[in-house]
């Protein structure tokens, strides 16, 4: 283990990473982040969704710097009296699960597919790749709107784990088309090399030869696809929790704080819906600027 450790410090990735301040930045305001928000229980001072916990009382009130603000609302309240820093933790957690777990959806059916399509070829090609010429037709952001608003209209009283496994499939149906289109054109490279026809004149089969020779060379343009991917799926997520077809209002999400917020922008309440956005362009931001490092360190020809 401290051999490996050893040997991934003093690699090329890791001393791209140490050498660029940017990427480091960027890595460390992602990793407060995801810590606060796999600790929300513990680091948050309140809990905003405890119902007996609330006081209306102490409703819209500003951040503690204010001249009416309390110290125990660092970041002032909502309409509701929650806490807004516990709330944004909250929520950064539930926009940080969905982006996740929607681009691992993505990466596995555009993964599986974009090998079927060049490793195969012929119809399926043809097939696999005019739909995506379909999808890439549609902006993603629509796809996402009318399977979230199908989802709700078909499952209306869905328990909240199948609303938010509907907003996790319907960011992930429309964001799978990247994976597919890149994994594509490595594959056609990778398969007329001399070790995919060694393979196959020794008789593996193409399955075997898709999973454990050509998948490992054509992982490197997934992992930065992906990086980049997440900040676009945590603000898909938050957009159509904006529009009411995203996160179920009893578990918000950073979008749907951003909602709420929007009320009460004009009428002096600034900090309600100033800060989840703050919060929201902090992840998408971090997350970005550490792909485009991954892409530049993955890549020989940009150092």
């Amino acid at each position: 283990m401290k051999h490996t450790l050893a040997r991934w410090y003093d690699s090329d990735v890791a001393h791209s990473f140490r050498s660029t301040p940017t990427a480091m930045a960027a890595a460390l305001i992602a990793l407060v982040c995801v810590f606060c928000s796999l600790f929300a229980g513990w680091v948050a001072p309140h809990n905003p969704f405890d119902l007996a916990s609330l006081n209306l009382g102490d409703a819209r009130l500003p951040p503690a710097w204010s001249a009416d603000g309390s110290a125990t609302y660092l970041l002032g309240t909502d309409d509701q009296g929650r806490d807004i820093l516990s709330a944004l933790i909250y929520g950064a957690r539930i926009s940080l699960v969905v982006g996740l777990a929607s681009v691992a959806l993505s990466v596995v059916l555009g993964v599986a597919l974009g090998l079927l399509a060049g490793f195969r070829g012929g119809w399926v090609d043809a097939l696999l790749m005019r739909l995506c010429d379909v999808m890439l037709s549609f902006p993603a952001i629509l796809i996402a709107l009318l399977i979230a608003g199908v989802g709700r209209a078909v499952f209306p009283n869905a328990p909240e784990s199948l609303a938010f496994g509907v907003l996790i499939l319907s960011i992930a149906l429309s964001g799978w088309v990247q994976y597919a289109r890149t994994v594509r054109g490595s594959t056609l490279v990778e398969r007329g090399k001399e070790y995919v026809q060694a393979a196959r004149v020794t008789g593996v089969s193409p399955l075997r030869i898709m999973r454990r020779h050509v998948l490992p060379n054509v992982l490197g343009p997934v992992m930065v696809l992906a990086t980049i991917q997440v900040a676009t799926a945590i603000i898909t997520e938050a957009t159509l929790s904006f529009l009411g077809v995203g996160a179920p209002p009893t578990s918000p999400s950073l979008g749907t704080l951003i909602r709420v917020g929007n009320d009460y922008l004009f009428s002096g309440e600034w900090w309600i819906t100033v800060f989840p956005g703050v919060m929201l362009v902090l992840i998408a931001l971090s997350v970005n600027l550490l792909g485009d490092w991954l892409r530049d360190a993955l890549n020989p020809r940009l150092r």
